[in-house]
């Protein structure tokens, strides 16, 4: 489990969230349950994004703060690792 940081903007009409120390994790919410639930997808599609692409994922910073943030909270990232194998019979080529 990686933990981040996520911030909360109240802003007329909905709250902006972003995850601080994941760069590109942003999104908006009506409520702050939404803006949480929508802000707990944005991180882990990123997340998942990165992995594919063989990149790291950015290394959690608790020190980062967002000075404009009316709400800064922990957000945490839980990852499942899986293997499959796909038999593919003898001849037949894969792209």
């Amino acid at each position: 489990m990686l933990t981040y940081k996520a911030a909360y903007q109240f802003v007329e009409g909905g709250i902006h969230a972003h995850v601080l120390d994941f760069p590109g994790a942003i999104t908006c919410g009506v409520d702050l349950e939404s803006a949480r639930r929508l802000l707990a997808s944005a991180l882990l599609d990123l997340a998942e994004l990165h992995l594919e692409r063989g990149e790291a994922l950015p290394v959690p910073n608790p020190t980062l703060t967002d000075p404009e943030a009316d709400l800064e909270e922990p957000l945490h990232l839980h990852l499942r690792a899986s293997t499959s194998v796909e038999v593919v019979p003898a001849g037949i080529v894969v792209p």
